[in-house]
Parts: C-alpha cells; structure tokens; sequence
C-alpha cells in the first residue's frame, strides 16, 4: 500500500506503526522524486491498520489525510479503504432544483448522537417530504460532543459518531429513503485544539487573518498544495461516501488573491466529478457578503457555486416575527414586512444599501434574469441564528403556533430553496446551546470566557445567571431534540401543517418556478399583513397578534364566483369574500390556488 504525505520542510520521514503493529520497526520515508516536498513509501498494510507520520526526531503525528482518526484528533490514523463497503442502494442523485433541506446535527439528533442512531428516524423525513439532509460538520474534534465547527482533520469523520463506516451506513439509508445528503464542511479555519498541520507544512498564512486567528494558506508560497489539500477532500466526500454536496462554512473568510479564485477552484473540480460519476453534485456558500458572484458562472468571472444560503431572508423575517431590532436587525426592523417584500423578490434586502450594522454600503444587486430563485437558501431558523443567542432559543419559545405557521409557509412558498432546522417542523422546544467538549482545561475556560464576555457586550442577552456553560455536559443534553413532542398537541398540529405545505410544494408547479420574476408581493406594514402571489398561488399571512387582518386580492382573483381554491390554512383555509377581499383572524395563514 502506498503511503504518502506533504512535509516540505523535514529532512526525514518516517512510517510508524500503532495499535496491534506499534512492536514493528518503521520505515524511512523516500522524497518523491516527481513532487517537490512529498514523501512516500509503499507498505503492506490493511482496513484498520494503524500508523502515524514522524518528521526528523519528533513525535508521531497524525496522517494529515486520514480518512480515520480512532483515537481522536491526537492519535494514530488508521487505514481506510473506502473500496471495502457494501454499498445497498443504487442511487443517481438528486439535484438541487426543487429541494428542501433540512438542517440536522447528529450530536443531538437523538440521545445517542450516532449515525446509526439517527438513521433510525429518516423515515420521519421522508415522510415529512424532505429531499435532502444538511449534515452539520462531522470531521473530528477534541471530546465527543461539539457542533462541529472546530474540526481539525478535514478528511476524517469524528469517531464517537461512528467514524467513516458510520456515515456511509447513515448516506447509504437515507439514499434508501430517496433523501439526498449534503455535508456542511470548514475550509476556513481548524480547531485549536489537536491541529497538527502546521507541523507539516505552510498551511496557513500570516498574510491574512480570520476571527479564528491565522488563515489558510490559500495564495501565499506553498498555497498550491494547500488549495490541492482541501479540494481533495471535498472530492473525497463527493465520491468516496456518495455524498450529493457540500455547505462550504463562511466562504468570506476564505482569503484568497490568486486567480482563479479557490472557490472557482473547487466548483470546476465538482462540476467535473458531476461528470464522472454521471449524478448531480452542488456546493451551498455560507457568505456574508451578499456578492452576486458568488454563484454566478465561472465563465462570466463569478466562482460557479450553485446555491449560497440567504441570511437577509432571514433577518427580514425574523424582525417581522419577533419585533427584534438589536444588532444586525435593526436595518430590517424599521419596516420589516418592507424588507421581507425586498427579499422575496429581489434577494438581497442589502443590494448596496447602506448598513448600519456595519457602518457602511454592503451587498450588489442579483441579477434576476441570470439568478434562479433556486440558488438563494430561505430558512427560518439556523443552527446559528438560534444557537448564537445567550439562551439558544428557537422561535418556539417566543411565538404562537400561528405565527410558526406562518413563518413555515413564508419559507416553504417562497421562490428560494427552502431550509428547515431539525425539530422546526413540530416547534421544538428543546433549545439549541452552543456546547463544547474540549480536554484541554486551559482551552475550556477560554471558550468560557470568551462566550460570557460575547454576551455581555449586549444588553439584549438577558440575565447572565441563565448564560448556558458550554463545557457542562447538561447544556448539549438540552439540546437533545425530544422525540415525544411530535405525538401532542399542539407540535402535532404544526407537524401536520408543514407535512401539507411539502405536499403542495411537490405537487403545484408554481412553487418550484425558478423565475424569481414570477414573485410579487404586497403589503401593509401596519396592519402587519403580506400576501405572497407565486404565478397563480396566493399565500397571505396576518401576523398581527388581536386584529384580523383585509387583505385584498389582486383583481381577477375575487368577485361573486371566487377564482380561487383554498388549498390550506391556519387555523383553517377560506375563501375571499364577494368583495374579493380575504379575511384572515390574528396570527393565521392561507395558501390559494387556482
């Protein structure tokens, strides 16, 4: 078996053995005659077999590309060869035109926080009408349970998950069920504990820097081999665990003067994957920079990503929901059904305008007749919007049913691709914390810290006594989706609502329409109703909390013979009246239909 790694700098290399073989002798790596800085050597060795690299006279460390790390982020990697597994069900893919994610952490997924585990409830998704799962971070980080996002071995997959068998077993079933899955992955930064990839070469450049501290090297010397070291993994998730995409975390951190641009890198080594294995493969962008080109084509100079998540949708939403206005709300909190509007047909509510959040213009207008609807993500709640708030409350703890209902069907009929975070579908209770396991005593209290001091610059947190530890165990129990919510009243009535919404979704056209220039919008900021007209489909929603609400209806849609087919409803579906004026009670919602 060939061995190989990237050490520029050592002046030897060795293969060490571990685990059952660790009493044999190790074996001097040779230069790799045809590469500049690699090393290899060929061994006989099998699945499970476990070795570690040693430079000069150092330690042992960890294959920088291990696709398995049984002893966590510090330990011995072990052989994988991903050739050995069964795979059950054939499967051709799923693209993302008319998909509906579904955001899901298998920490907290279910009590055992296991791929096997929460295998055991994608029936629940099929049934919901779910086409893809969203899978937060799994690549290996310090202790058992973390969201994911300090992840040090970016070809690894945490082994108190399962490891690498686990997550094909977990693809496997959900390609069972006909679900997609997609692979949140974090090209940005690695964790500051056990990340050994400085030791082997430039990984990372002073050049520029992150909130995490240095960057990835991605256009300083020795960049061409650390852009290869990312879009290699990427690859490997896509073809060596049939993974249908990736979400590529805060792609603005991503700091790169090179031409062409990283990310227009790895959308061309995707799109050419695509090809080879004959299935559609998709690259979501989290980006905060509302930047057109981000998903335009490579060949007009955009970087070729196919969808990026649209948190304006977001924060219009939310301010017209709550009424929050603190932080980076309050430019959508002076009219928010104005900006809900904006970004239903435009978007960006942040085109160009001015932000004062940031304290200065931010964002460029789409171009709508080259943006598919599609390659927005709208969503209601994100593990960080919820999750970066003092209490990592959901939506659910504030808000009535009705408005649940309301804020489901403003995302699941909008023009976008919609996301819906696990539990979402029931107005989950359980909060959703930000949690750490870190073993490193000094790097806990860090974390600690750094969290209370985060909070305490903002009156809006609340008491600090109730500020969640993110080291006690008991905050990712909490967090711990409860199972027994579905069944009662009244998560069992929202439940029904989104299962209807998704049904309609698959089965009226008009839902799916990529045209964005098919959206309307109208609105009265005071009385706090919005009717959303989707070609021949009108969804309105009162979110007024004691008024009910006269939403009249574009002409042609009402009169003594309504045209219009109350599809569905919260509380219940009706028709406009003889004035063509629909009348909605507080909190409630209507989906019409030809």
């Amino acid at each position: 078996m060939l061995f190989e790694v990237w050490a520029p700098r050592a002046g030897r290399v060795a293969l060490r053995w571990a685990g059952d073989r660790a009493t044999e002798p190790e074996i001097p790596m040779e230069p790799d005659d045809a590469r500049a800085g690699w090393w290899r050597t060929d061994a006989p060795a099998r699945d499970g077999d476990r070795y570690a690299f040693r430079l000069d006279d150092g330690p042992p460390l960890p294959d920088p590309r291990a696709a398995r790390l049984p002893e966590g982020p510090g330990g011995p990697a072990a052989v994988v060869e991903h050739d050995r597994f069964g795979w059950r069900h054939p499967w051709s893919g799923r693209p993302l035109p008319g998909a509906v994610l579904y955001e899901l952490h298998i920490g907290t997924y279910t009590p055992e926080g296991t791929f096997d585990a929460a295998a055991a409830r994608l029936r629940h998704l099929a049934d919901l009408g779910i086409t893809h799962i969203e899978l937060m971070p799994v690549c290996p980080f310090p202790g058992t349970h973390g969201w994911g996002y300090d992840g040090v071995a970016p070809w690894a997959v945490h082994e108190p998950y399962g490891g690498p068998e686990g997550l094909k077993r977990f693809v496997d079933a959900a390609h069972g069920q006909g679900l997609g899955v997609v692979l949140d992955v974090v090209h940005n930064h690695l964790g500051p504990s056990g990340n050994h990839l400085p030791e082997f070469g430039p990984y990372f450049t002073d050049t520029h820097h992150t909130p995490w501290g240095a960057a990835v090297n991605l256009d300083a010397p020795g960049s061409d081999e650390v852009r290869a070291y990312f879009l290699g993994s990427a690859l490997s998730w896509l073809r060596d665990y049939r993974l249908d995409g990736l979400r590529l975390d805060a792609v603005h951190a991503l700091h790169d003067d090179r031409t062409p641009h990283f990310l227009a890198q790895l959308s061309a080594a995707v799109d050419a994957l695509a090809g080879r294995l004959r299935r559609p493969l998709f690259l979501i962008a989290e980006s905060d920079l509302n930047d057109p080109r981000t998903t335009a084509p490579r060949d007009s100079g955009g970087q070729g990503l196919h969808a990026q998540w649209n948190d304006d949708f977001h924060h219009a939403l939310h301010t017209a929901l709550t009424g929050e206005s603190q932080g980076y709300y309050a430019d959508f909190a002076r009219a928010p059904l104005a900006a809900l509007a904006k970004t239903l047909t435009g978007g960006f509510f942040h085109d160009g305008t001015y932000s004062s959040f940031r304290g200065r213009p931010h964002g460029a207008p789409l171009d709508l007749r080259e943006t598919p609807a599609y390659r927005l993500l709208a969503y209601a709640q994100t593990h960080d919007q919820i999750g970066n708030r003092a209490l990592g409350d959901r939506l659910a703890a504030a808000l009535s049913p009705g408005l649940l209902a309301c804020a489901g069907a403003l995302v699941l009929c909008a023009p976008f691709t919609p996301m819906l975070f696990m539990g979402e579908e029931w107005g989950a209770r359980t909060p959703w914390q930000y949690f750490t396991d870190h073993t490193d005593p000094e790097l806990a209290e860090a974390v600690r810290a750094g969290r209370r001091r985060e909070f305490a610059e903002h009156a809006w947190a609340g008491d600090s006594a109730e500020w969640p530890d993110p080291q006690d165990p008991a905050t990712r129990d909490r967090c711990v989706l409860d199972w027994s919510e579905p069944a009662v009243a009244p998560h069992s009535g929202l439940l029904a609502w989104y299962r209807t919404l998704l049904t309609l979704r698959r089965e009226l056209p008009a839902l799916t329409d990529p045209d964005p220039r098919h959206t309307s919008v109208r609105f009265d900021e005071e009385a706090r109703w919005l009717l959303l007209c989707r070609g021949p489909l009108r969804v309105a929603v009162n979110l007024s909390p004691e008024a009910t609400a006269a939403v009249p209806l574009p002409r042609g849609d009402g009169g003594r013979r309504p045209a219009l087919e109350a599809l569905a409803g919260w509380p219940a579906a009706r028709l406009p009246g003889a004035d063509g004026v629909l009348r909605l009670p507080p909190e409630s919602v209507v989906v019409l239909g030809p």
